[in-house]
């Protein structure tokens, strides 16, 4: 039985994870952590989650529970994270990391604590979305060149990042089938008298709206006809269920940096 952790327990994210923990099998909750300075501390994490008394007090580090979990999941910040992902390294826990913003450096630091534990880090955890990336990136290598690439994206108002962590991957697996460089062939937003649409560009949109929990559209478009391949998610469930679910396939992995693709078996 995999014992997972939850952190930002008492967050909307964190709520639904722990709901998609108690409600799998294979799994359970083993320790939640919230902020230092929570009114919360102490409190039953089951009862503040809406799923009955679990005898999991919420508590207020990574330290205090150590004993506790084999897994960690992750849905915070990019600083945060990569403070969790070394503690998870050296104390030998596994971590699931579903939070977005991360840049090049912070990456990279997943990559070292991966040489110690395992990690799954992926931008989003939806079983639907990574279907999708696989889609893109067949649909990508049939059309080719000939066809304009764009990603919409919508999320809730409160989201801090953008474009999202899931439209850049969509991106990038878009780039990587048609052998481009996303760093080089993005265009995040278009303003003003920019001339005509380059042929190999990617472009970007983003909407910022009331709750959209996250919605994904990627156009594949030439003269004549338009494609889409599009993924609308209408609860954060679906994200805590991917994460969960990732949390029971690492039991049997060895140490090493792996996404959602590797946890489906879609590579």
């Amino acid at each position: 039985m995999m014992r997972i952790a939850v952190i930002g327990a008492a967050g909307r994210m964190g709520k639904n994870l722990i709901q998609a923990t108690v409600d799998a099998e294979g799994v359970e909750l083993g320790a939640a952590i919230v902020s230092p300075n929570s009114s919360l501390l102490g409190a039953d994490a089951g009862e503040i989650a809406g799923v009955g008394k679990l005898g999991v007090s919420l508590v207020s580090s990574l330290a205090d529970c150590v004993a506790d979990f084999d897994v960690l999941i992750d849905f915070t910040t990019p600083a945060l994270t990569v403070a969790n992902a070394a503690f998870c390294a050296e104390h030998n826990k596994a971590i699931v990391i579903g939070t977005t913003g991360l840049d090049d450096e912070q990456k990279s630091a997943l990559t070292t604590a991966a040489e110690k534990t395992q990690v799954v880090f992926a931008p989003n955890m939806s079983v639907g979305v990574n279907l999708t990336l696989k889609l893109l990136s067949l649909a990508a290598e049939i059309l080719g060149d000939e066809y304009d690439v764009e990603v919409v994206e919508a999320h809730h108002r409160h989201k801090v990042d953008s474009p999202s962590g899931t439209a850049l991957r969509m991106g990038e697996v878009v780039a990587e089938a048609l052998g481009r460089d996303l760093k080089e062939c993005a265009v995040y937003g278009r303003e003003g008298q920019i001339g005509p649409r380059t042929q190999k560009e990617i472009g970007f949109e983003t909407i910022r709206a009331g709750d959209v929990v996250g919605e994904h559209s990627v156009w594949f478009a030439t003269e004549g006809e338009r494609i889409e391949i599009v993924h609308k998610a209408s609860s954060r469930m679906t994200f805590a269920k991917g994460a969960v679910r990732a949390a029971a396939w690492l039991k049997d992995q060895p140490a090493g940096l792996f996404d959602m693709q590797d946890v489906l078996n879609l590579k």
